[in-house]
């Protein structure tokens, strides 16, 4: 007897519309030949800007003075800066050249900053030289004598950045032209660290060909032409900042704006107010700090149509308001990780606005993905939860120098494990509901903290919330929310929160634990550390005992 499986949890991108077949450096001089005079990027805090040209111009110049300093095709270069032009600047300039641009976290610290610089066998670095806080000049001197293969260190704004280009009078152009004639698309140009929660961040090592074509066509589908202007107040150390925001500017003629070094809320409005920017990006706690400005009706947002919505769970209510209050009836959310380039699932314009803000969109144009039983990895039904696994252009060349890592993330089919948990609704569309290691299984029943938080939401006090589990000695382990309140809201505690959830949701999934926070732990590109919520969850509620518990 033949019986009728039920669809299985896989799609793929398809596209009328080809990958580019050629490098950052060609792709960017073929929009420079279109749009010579047309502003590429603009510089909020130093009033600085540039025309394509412009741009080009600085690049070039920048690629030759590091041909003077002796970097090859194929050095890696190190950029340890807040946003800035020279950010932007170094980027194009190590691509047109081939050199390998190692992103570098502005929040390391010495321990961090030691470890990538060998890890990655950085041959120069170029470095801001404070921000607030941060001596980040301090730092490199403390660390430089140690690590044998950095040769030259490059700060922002002094003589030795006006050396840099002072040097490139000695090297022809044509070497530039040369050497990019000697360039592969699938060279590696990029190594993005990841923030990983546990050991030493990895090395992504991703090609001219993975993050072009995700900037690319990422951007595409919002539409984007060189009318555009994009407001980035997202990190350029990150792939949402230099991928989906520089590169996906460039790739269309689009401008490029830079509200401030560091997110400012309203630094970010101010902005897109000031320069007309037509899109915007954030992580979803950005948009909750732009919505909650005392004086956010004053700042006007007409210009606005789209931008992108990502880096972490994008609450259902929050991207309502972003769509009604923002005037960003485009916006689209997009799923992805540094090694996938990042994108590989994102909204369409079109698409109606339950799927716009309650799903993660479907498959990019030329990217396959299946959601597979963690333990089996066997494809499931659509509507079961599993991990989700990406395959296509976008993955990764692996992890720099760490072979094994990168077969434990990418199989021997190429599908790239992503560790997130997910469910492909019937129309292929995609809802993650957590990580795997995030995943609370309380009384031998799994439960995911993302469907907790979207409907804690709801509570007309809570401004933001985050869901972890903790120890229990009877269960195995317990929910437990972190809330911030809104302004003016009544105090919250654990059975306060409990009877407003009683009758609403099922009763093992209501949080036993409450605490009110003026603010989550996050990393500097906008994602909670629920590892760090937990241990401090552990020590305040005295649950040694029940973390110390040995399991099978």
């Amino acid at each position: 007897m033949v019986t009728t499986a039920l669809r299985p949890s896989y799609s793929d991108g398809t596209s009328d519309i080809p990958l580019l077949g050629e490098t950052i450096g060609a792709n960017l001089a073929a929009t420079v030949a279109r749009l010579p005079e047309h502003e590429a990027l603009v510089d909020c805090a130093s009033g600085r800007r540039w025309t394509y040209a412009g741009l080009w111009d600085w690049s070039e110049t920048v690629a030759r003075g590091l041909l003077a300093a002796g970097v090859k095709k194929g050095d890696r270069v190190g950029i340890w800066s807040p946003n800035c032009p020279e950010w932007v600047a170094l980027q194009y300039g190590t691509a047109l050249i081939g050199a390998i641009l190692v992103n570098i976290n502005p929040a390391y610290r010495t321990s961090e900053l030691d470890y990538v610089l060998r890890q990655a066998g950085v041959r120069t670095l170029v470095s801001a030289t404070q921000h607030k806080s941060s001596d980040y000049r301090a730092m490199v001197e403390e660390v430089r004598p140690g690590i044998e293969g950095l040769i030259d260190v490059i700060y922002i704004g002094d003589e030795t950045w006006d050396a840099l280009e002072a040097a490139a009078a000695a090297v022809d152009a044509s070497a530039v032209e040369e050497i990019g004639a000697t360039l592969a698309f699938d060279d590696p140009i990029n190594i993005q660290y990841t923030s990983g929660t546990t050991g030493f961040p990895k090395g992504a090592t991703l090609s001219h060909h993975n993050i072009l074509n995700n900037a690319y066509f990422v951007t595409e589908l919002l539409g984007y032409t060189e009318a555009d202007r994009v407001c980035l107040p997202v990190p350029f150390y990150h792939c949402f900042g230099m991928v989906m925001g520089n590169l996906g500017s460039t790739a269309h003629g689009s401008t490029i704006v830079i509200p401030a070094p560091l997110f400012d809320a309203a630094a970010t409005l101010q902005a897109v107010a000031d320069e007309r920017c037509t899109s915007l990006y954030g992580v979803p706690t950005m948009f909750i700090a732009e919505l909650a400005l005392d004086d956010f009706a004053t700042y006007d947002l007409r210009s606005l149509r789209t931008g992108i919505m990502a880096g972490s769970p994008c609450p259902v209510e929050v991207m309502k308001r972003v769509v009604s209050e923002m005037n960003m009836h485009g916006v689209a959310i997009a799923y992805g990780m540094t090694e996938t380039s990042p994108v590989s699932t994102e909204t369409r314009p079109d698409d109606d606005l339950e799927r716009r803000t309650s799903t993660v969109g479907r498959a990019m144009p030329h990217v396959e993905i299946k959601i597979v039983d963690p333990q089996t990895g066997l494809v499931v039904p659509r509507g079961t939860p599993g991990e989700l696994c990406t395959r296509g252009y976008s993955v990764m060349l692996g992890y720099w120098n760490e072979p094994e890592k990168t077969a434990e993330a990418i199989d021997a089919a190429r599908w790239m494990h992503t560790g997130d948990l997910a469910v492909m609704r019937e129309d292929g569309y995609v809802n993650i509901v957590g990580r795997i290691k995030d995943m609370v299984i309380r009384g031998g029943e799994n439960i995911y903290p993302r469907e907790i938080e979207e409907f804690l939401y709801g509570h007309p006090d809570i401004e933001d919330v985050a869901v972890i589990g903790v120890p229990d000695d009877r269960y195995g382990e317990e929910l437990m929310a972190w809330v911030r309140l809104r302004p003016g809201a009544a105090p919250l505690d654990a059975d306060g929160l409990r009877t407003w959830c009683q009758g609403r949701i099922a009763h093992q999934k209501i949080p036993r634990y409450v605490r009110v926070v003026e603010a989550f732990p996050m990393t500097v590109t906008g994602k909670i550390r629920k590892v760090e919520m937990r241990d401090v969850s552990i020590e305040e509620l005295g649950l040694h005992g029940a973390a110390g518990i040995e399991t099978a």
